[in-house]
Parts: structure tokens; C-alpha cells; sequence
């Protein structure tokens, strides 16, 4: 496809006013959003995204796990379309950018379409997938992974909230289950604009990360077993203190991840532990460690490294231990070619720009495993991400949303 000129760019104005009119849907306690997944305030913003698609011409379509497509059509009938998109929900602490940036930007490329009167061969369609977090309904990327064959769509309903209500209850409840049969759709090719979620871009100065690759994930749930009893009575040597097993193996993670770097991390951020009263020993505690590395290979030595040192830890100190891995998924490579339509776009445009590792998931990591896609990232504040505190630029969602625009058109084709 021809490659589009470097004077086509998108309204960076009217995506800024996007964002923070969507930001006023579901506000957090702290200048961010709760708008989490399949809550009231997940169906209002659905429903205001649906009425700028529409008022940009687009048709909406909804699947059964409650995904949104918003088509514009091409002008090749047979032509598969170009999807462009991420998501709406966001952490119960969540930043007004994360997933939305990428939604709205998909949106502000039809729009920009739109104003230029510029026509594509394949339709572009602007995608919400549905439950990315993760955060309400385990695990992340539900709605994506059943879309590529990941997950079983009963299974994605069965998943229940802390109250006890499940997806497709909730799903329905608030009127956003669709008729659509999920995964059904062929794709050209997808992009996804996101947040970087790190700190790497803004403090080398770069506008625009060019994603060649998601780290792979693994969830490890560890249990450590010893004896409550009381902390001023025990004896030091007749102590079972799975407080400080844990704390010892908290160490052995640490130590993993740096024998991996510079890409390997590891920690454990989800931590009970019982019967946690300050005065008596801990008698188990419970906590996941995540795992990510862009190689599979090295996911697999730190699992393996966790369980056999971990085990001979809680063996030394009398105490048991289990391990259950309870999600991960394979390191992701992205689309050669699409991938280079990214990079090509910044350079185009006179973005700085360097590769990138995506350290988080996202929709596009499964979307990957069933048509060409790619990431465009942008730089955002401190890094900082899942956080109400989270910020980024109007510049740099405007640049994000340019090499957004130029890949999509490029790999859709202008009809002159």
C-alpha cells in the first residue's frame, strides 16, 4: 500500500476533548477513574462511545462477550478490515488514559478520516474489547482471549466478582450482551495505541515506542504452611514461622529476576497472611509471584528455580510449601509487517522513536495469536500507570494518535 503523506494528522484538540469527557464517567476519589468492567458506569461510557461512533457514520456491532466494533466501511466490499482499539475499563484506581487513549484514538482516525474526505480500500474498524483489566472479573484480556480461541465463553461467564455476581449476569444486567457470535470476525490486521506504563520512553525523550514484543507472563500462587503460636512465649528455635518463609522466598524472587536481566522482572504484589494478629506467629501465608520475561525459555528456568529453591527454603525451616500456577501466558512476538508500518509512521511524521517490550498485557497479545498486529506506544508521566495519579500530554496522545493514523491507513490503503 501507498504510504500516506506526512501532512495527514489527526485533530489532537478534539481527541483531548474526548478523553476528558469520558473521563467524567465513573470519576475516582482522586482525579482518575473507577469505571470497571460491566458496572453502571462501564455501561454509560459504552453508551457515549457508541453515540460519537455513530454521529462519525459508523455502524456498531456487539458480540456476545460484549465486545463493540464500530465499522467504517471501505471501498472494497471483499476487503477484510483494518481493526484499531483497546479498551474502556479501568483499574478501581484507575488513570483516565490507560485503554481509553487507544479506544479514542481509534475514533479520532475515522473522524480525522472523515474531515479530509479520504476513502480506504478496507474498512476500519474501532474496537472496545471488553473486561482488559481484569481487575473485577479474573483474568485480564478476558473478552480478547475468547474472541482468539484462548478461553471457553461459558468459563469467561462463570467468572465471578469479590460479591459473588457472575460475568454474563453482569454482562446482561447492564445490556451490553450482543448477538454476535464471539470471534467470528476476520481481520486484515489490528493496531492497538496504549499508554507505555513505564517509565523508558520519558526519560530517554522519545515520543513514540515502537512495540516489537510482549513479555510473557507467568502467575505462581505459593502457600507456605507452618504453626500459629504465640510471638512472645515461642522460643526462637521452636518457631514455625511462615512469615518469614515467605519473606525468604520473597528474596529467592528477587534474586531470579536480577539473574535474568535486564528484561526479566519479578515480585509478588498479591500477599494474605494468616491469622495476621500482631501478636501471633504467622501460621501460613498465601502470595502470587509474577514472573515476565520477552523469552519463554527463561519464564521456564524461573518457574523452575521458584518451586526447587523455594522447597528446600521451607524444608530447611520446618515448614510446607505449595505451588499452583494459576495463569501466564507465552511471550508475544508481533507482525514483522505491521510492526514496520509503526516504525515507518513515526519516522514519517519526525517522531523520536525506539523500539519496545510491552511489560504488560493487553488485547493485542491475544488478538496477535489470530491476525497481523502491532502496538503504538506513548510515554506517560513517571511511568506510573493503575494509578489515579497517572498522566500524560495532549502532545503526546497527539503523536501516539498520528503514527496511529498513518499505520491504519497505510496498511488499509487510501483509494485516490
Amino acid at each position: 500500500m501507498a504510504a500516506p503523506g506526512e501532512n495527514l494528522r489527526i485533530n489532537g484538540d478534539r481527541l483531548w476533548d474526548s478523553l476528558m469527557e469520558m473521563a467524567k464517567i465513573g470519576p475516582g476519589v482522586a482525579g482518575g477513574n473507577n469505571r470497571q468492567t460491566l458496572t453502571d458506569a462501564d455501561a454509560e461510557g459504552r453508551a457515549l462511545f457508541q453515540s460519537w461512533c455513530e454521529a462519525a457514520g459508523m455502524e456498531m456491532g456487539l458480540d456476545t462477550m460484549g465486545n463493540m466494533f464500530a465499522r467504517r466501511d471501505g471501498t472494497d466490499p471483499e476487503a477484510l478490515p483494518v481493526y484499531v482499539g483497546s479498551h474502556l475499563d479501568t483499574q478501581p484506581t484507575g488513570g483516565k488514559y490507560d485503554g481509553v487513549l487507544g479506544v479514542l484514538g481509534g475514533l479520532e482516525i475515522v473522524r480525522s478520516l472523515n474531515d479530509m474526505n479520504i476513502k480506504t480500500k478496507h474498512p476500519i474498524v474501532v474496537t472496545n474489547w471488553t473486561n482488559e483489566e481484569g481487575t473485577r472479573f479474573a483474568p485480564a484480556m478476558l473478552s480478547s482471549g475468547v474472541f482468539a480461541g484462548v478461553h471457553d465463553q461459558d468459563w469467561a461467564y462463570a467468572r465471578e466478582d469479590a460479591e459473588g455476581k457472575s460475568f454474563g449476569a453482569e454482562l446482561e444486567r447492564i445490556g451490553w450482551k450482543g448477538d454476535e457470535e464471539v470471534g467470528t470476525r476476520k481481520m486484515h490486521a489490528m493496531f492497538e495505541l496504549h499508554i507505555e506504563q513505564g517509565p523508558i520512553l520519558e526519560a530517554e525523550g522519545k515520543d513514540i515506542g515502537v512495540v516489537t514484543h510482549g513479555q510473557g507472563l507467568s502467575w505462581t500462587q505459593v502457600t507456605v504452611t507452618g504453626k500459629e503460636s504465640h510471638t512472645g512465649s515461642t522460643p526462637m528455635p521452636m518457631r514455625r514461622n511462615a512469615g518469614l518463609g515467605m519473606a525468604r522466598i520473597l528474596e529467592l524472587v528477587d534474586q531470579i529476576a536480577w539473574s535474568h536481566k535486564p528484561d526479566a522482572v519479578g515480585a509478588a504484589g498479591h500477599i494474605d497472611v494468616y491469622p495476621n494478629s500482631r501478636n501471633v506467629i504467622p501460621g501460613k501465608a498465601v502470595f502470587t509471584v509474577d514472573f515476565r520475561s520477552p523469552n519463554l525459555s527463561v519464564i521456564e528456568d524461573m518457574e523452575k528455580r521458584l518451586r526447587d529453591e523455594g522447597a528446600k527454603i521451607c524444608e530447611d525451616m520446618g515448614l510446607e510449601v505449595a505451588f499452583e500456577k494459576v495463569g501466564g501466558f507465552d511471550p508475544v512476538e508481533f507482525d514483522k509487517d505491521c510492526v514496520t508500518a509503526v516504525r515507518n509512521a513515526a519516522e514519517r511524521l519526525g517522531y523520536s522513536h525506539r523500539d519496545l517490550i510491552s511489560g504488560a498485557g493487553h488485547d493485542a497479545c491475544w488478538i496477535n495469536q489470530v491476525a497481523p498486529t502491532a502496538m503504538v506506544m506513548c510515554p506517560c508521566v513517571d511511568g506510573l500507570s493503575h494509578n489515579e495519579a497517572e498522566e500524560i500530554s495532549k502532545d503526546w496522545a497527539t503523536a501516539g494518535a498520528d503514527v496511529l493514523l498513518h499505520a491504519v491507513v497505510e496498511t488499509a490503503g487510501i483509494v485516490e
